[in-house]
Order: C-alpha cells, then structure tokens, then sequence
C-alpha cells in the first residue's frame, strides 16, 4: 500500500491455518520435544492465539492440550480452542498472569508451551523475519506489535542477523504499554492496565526474562490509542481487503498515524484475525467494542 508517500507493506500472518503468527512457534517447540515430554500432553496460558496454536500442533502430535485463559478472553478465541479438541480453563487475570510468569499452571500435567519466551517458540517466530527479507530485501523498518516480546524478538533477531541496520519498531495500546514506558526509562517499568478490545497486546508489565532481549533488540517501541487501533481495522478492510484483530492492527495504526518516523520500505505484520464478528461490526459502525 502507498499511504502519504511511503511504501507499506503487510505481513498477513491473519491468514495462517489458525488465523495468527502463534502456530508458527507452538509448532515448532512440540516438534522438538522429545515424545516423553508430551505424552502426557501439553499446554499453555494464551488470551487465544498461541492457544489454539499449541491446540492445532498438540492434535498434530495426537496429544491433549489444556489451555489456561484469562477471563476476560473473546469468545471467537475460545469457541476456535474448543474446535481444536483443546481443554479451557478459565482463570482470573492475576493468576493467568503469574502462569505466564512462572512458566506452569497446576491445571498443564504436560509440556508447559510458553507462549513467549521458550527458544522454540521464538525461534518459530523468527521464520517471519526470514520471509520477510527473502520477499523484500531493501526493507527499512519492521513494525512488530508486542504483547510479550517472543513475537518481536523472534523477527528481530533473524532480520538483524541478515540485515543489521534495518530498524525494528514495537507498538502498544496505551491501555498497557510496559515495554515504551521501560525502554524510555533504560529500565523495566510497570505500567497501569486495562483490559480491551485489543486482547493480544498490552500488560502490566516486561517479562524480566524477556527484558534483555528487547532492550537489545528493538529500535523504538511506541503506543497507539484504541481509536486508532480501531480506525487501523476498518483501514484495513477497506483498503486491503484484510481482516485483523485489535493486536493485528497495532502496527499499521502506528505508521498510518505518524508514530513511526521511517521512510523507505515499511512492513507492518498483521500478527492475527480473530476477532469476534459483534467487535468488527462495531468497529465498522465507528465504535470502541468495550
């Protein structure tokens, strides 16, 4: 796309198997597990994405998946998990957050899949990075959005390795933007949060084990307001005929809105499309789903 003379292009990872970039990683690290590891299954803590990810990848392996949501998680997200043949457990925020913090929950008897910090996990990301060179070799900047950092480093760390001057911006909702608030400091900074629409993104705070990572690895980190986001999901459906999640918009809210001070070649990844339909028609009437 050409918006106000630069040159945007989009990384659909909205039109992967489960409908987001997370089957790329929850695959790779079943995979790589040594069958004793997931006989007695495997799990994860996910909004929904990386759920239905380890969800596709566990039935691939002929294994159980448990998955331990938060409670605010969309409805679109569960109804794929349970589609999948995966287990739900529905927890409040505070415990789904320390799952993902300490890397277990009592509810996975198996292969704890974490959604963000597991080198497999991001290793699997990291094949974005690679196609996104092997299709645009002169790209300039890559605009990732974050929700805990496995996504960004993974493609960081693959496009850096082959091209290290290329520029590597994260995006936030402002309703939680830990990583913009920590980079600006020099330091990991907790932050207020709200939950939103934009369920894939925003937090209380940087994963302490994905801190050094990102601090190395990203250029800038920046937020957009929920308007945009929304605005950033009409756009794309009505210019690209493409269809995001909250999270799936972030980047493309953030260039469009000028927060990405790059020129040259621009790439916005489209992390994810599930989003429910009443959220989308709302966003299409011109309203922030609540």
């Amino acid at each position: 796309m050409h918006v106000d003379g630069t040159n945007i292009w989009l990384k659909l990872e909205c039109l992967q198997p489960i409908g987001s970039f997370k089957i790329r990683g929850a695959t790779n690290a079943i995979r790589q597990a040594p069958r004793e590891r997931i006989a007695r299954g495997v799990g994860t803590a996910s909004a929904g994405n990386m759920a239905q990810g380890v969800a596709w990848a566990a039935r691939e392996a002929g294994v159980g998946a448990t998955i331990v949501v938060p409670d605010h998680a969309p409805q679109t997200k569960l109804d794929a998990i349970a589609r999948l043949g995966a287990s739900v457990v529905k927890v409040p925020y505070a415990e789904w957050w320390q799952a993902i913090e300490e890397a277990r929950h009592d509810a996975v008897a198996g292969l704890f899949v974490h959604p963000v910090q597991d080198e497999p996990v991001m290793a699997g990301n990291g094949t974005i990075g690679l196609e996104i060179f092997d299709d645009l070799p002169t790209v300039s900047t890559v605009v990732v959005p974050y929700g805990g950092g496995g996504l960004v480093s993974g493609i960081a760390s693959a496009v850096k390795q082959l091209k290290p001057d290329v520029r590597v911006v994260a995006v936030e909702p402002e309703t939680g933007a830990p990583l913009h608030a920590s980079l600006a400091l020099g330091e990991p900074r907790g932050v207020d949060y709200t939950p939103s629409f934009v369920d894939g993104s925003g937090s209380r705070a940087v994963l302490a084990s994905m801190w050094p990572r990102v601090r190395e690895l990203v250029d800038e980190a920046v937020s957009v307001t929920l308007e945009e986001t929304a605005a950033a999901v009409r756009f794309l459906a009505e210019r690209a005929r493409v269809v995001a999640e909250g999270a799936g918009a972030l980047a493309t809210a953030a260039v469009v809105n000028g927060r990405v001070g790059s020129t040259g070649e621009i790439v916005c990844v489209v992390s994810g499309g599930n989003i429910d339909a009443s959220r989308l028609a709302e966003i299409f009437a011109g309203r922030i789903p609540q």
